[in-house]
């Protein structure tokens, strides 16, 4: 039987690894400069969790959860997004409480999964970096993190960004708008997808999200949800598009932008890369303000707002503008050893030299000084450690710069008491 990884799924490879490494871990230094620190929550949630606050009639819930009942008769789902968790996880634990910092500000990164097509950038298991500000009602809290979203793509060196908002109001607007477009696309039921047909009765917003060419025809002319927007929800867009323009960060409005998820109010917003390496979907990073959610999960009303970015989607990306990501790929020293009776000490010699705060390797398949040479070389290690029968008798050993080609000898017992400053010289020597 040949076995093979599930569809939808990736293996990520070392060579590759290490591009995750640098994303995620860029995305955690700056976030960490924002003042936030990171959550984990599990990768199973009760599925009342996801489709309380996803939507009963949003696709997530009705098509693309990996849904199960455990071994208790529990139904459980493997988390299809990451805000929901972490509002479950901050009512349960009381992170509302006067005793924790308000706003409380919280980053993730790990899978998520959802049972769709596979495509370009869109997987089954998929992998999100996301972060969620609970407390802040101010305008500027919809801003800064927009802003932050921005700059953590700049970092890694991606141009050609768009930023897309929109708002979606507060209930009130929700309720006279709903009834509009109701009313405008009633006539157009007929001519509609199944999928928007069943979204006209039960959720009619979901209907702009349409992907279907006929619908997106129909709903170019819908109503604008910008004129049904209450005095508040006005004064609350508007202010978050002065102040991005007091920052000089460029936007374009989309009022027919409305999101996949149910729990979004307010501020919504998208950045986009036109690439063709993301296919249909030019989306990297999403999402927006959630004052109402957090009471739907019975705790105390809290303000909320977050972004998901798909690090696959960045991945493609960076490789679509042919970013090079650094990536620590050398060794200060490589281990050469010559007969069956070095095996020992190089063993120490390698320990000693990690346990010095260096990067170390040796051989351990038994070649011969070349091929241990080349393996070196392959490694871009800075310097190469040579002991062999005759070394080991006079308990010392051959070190050279790779890159001077310079050579020396030294004691092994300099070796293993003072590792740093041999490196030091002859990290120094010959430049």
């Amino acid at each position: 039987m040949k076995y093979q990884r599930p569809k939808g799924t990736n293996d990520i490879l070392p060579g590759e690894s290490e591009k995750w490494q640098f994303v995620e871990e860029t995305a955690r230094l700056l976030f960490k400069d924002y003042q936030f620190d990171e959550i984990r929550t599990p990768l199973f949630e009760h599925i009342e969790v996801i489709s309380r606050s996803v939507g009963d009639t949003s696709d997530i819930v009705t098509k693309e959860m990996y849904d199960f009942y455990d071994k208790g008769d529990r139904h459980i789902t493997l988390r299809p997004e990451g805000t929901a968790p972490i509002v479950r996880s901050f009512v349960e634990n009381k992170l509302y409480g006067p005793e924790f910092p308000k706003p409380y500000k919280v980053y993730y990164t790990g899978p998520m999964f959802r049972y769709e097509r596979p495509q370009k950038g869109r997987l089954r298991q998929f992998h999100q970096i996301g972060v969620e500000c609970f407390g802040s009602k101010n305008p500027a809290t919809d801003v800064e993190i927009m802003a932050m979203a921005l700059a953590f793509f700049e970092q890694l060196g991606i141009s050609d960004l768009r930023l897309v908002i929109n708002t979606l109001g507060d209930s009130e607007t929700r309720v006279s708008y709903r009834q509009a477009l109701i009313e405008y696309l009633t006539p157009f039921e007929e001519q509609l997808s199944a999928d928007s047909k069943r979204r006209l009765h039960e959720n009619p917003l979901r209907v702009l999200d349409s992907k279907d060419k006929k619908d997106k025809e129909i709903v170019a002319n819908a109503p604008q949800i910008l004129d049904y927007l209450t005095t508040e929800s006005k004064t609350h867009f508007e202010t978050v598009t002065a102040m991005l323009d007091t920052l000089g960060i460029v936007y374009e409005v989309d009022s027919n932008m409305v999101r996949g998820l149910d729990y979004y109010t307010h501020t919504i917003f998208e950045i986009m890369h036109d690439s063709d390496a993301l296919g249909t979907q030019s989306t990297i990073c999403a999402g927006g303000r959630y004052d109402n959610l957090i009471e739907e999960f019975g705790g105390e009303s809290t303000p909320g707002f977050g972004f998901g970015i798909g690090i696959e989607r960045v991945l493609l990306t960076l490789d679509s503008e042919g970013i090079e990501l650094p990536t620590i790929d050398t060794i200060d020293a490589y281990v050469v050893h010559l007969g069956d009776e070095t095996n020992v000490e190089a063993l120490k010699l390698v320990q000693a030299i990690r346990n010095a705060g260096f990067s170390a390797d040796r051989d351990y398949m038994g070649r011969k000084a070349k091929a241990q040479f080349k393996s070196a070389d392959k490694a871009k290690a800075r310097l190469v450690v040579t002991i062999g029968d005759s070394e080991l008798a006079e308990q010392q050993v051959k070190i050279k710069n790779m890159a001077t080609r310079v050579e020396a000898t030294y004691p092994l017992a300099k070796i293993y008491d003072e590792f740093a400053t041999v490196y030091d010289e002859m990290i120094t020597k010959g430049e």
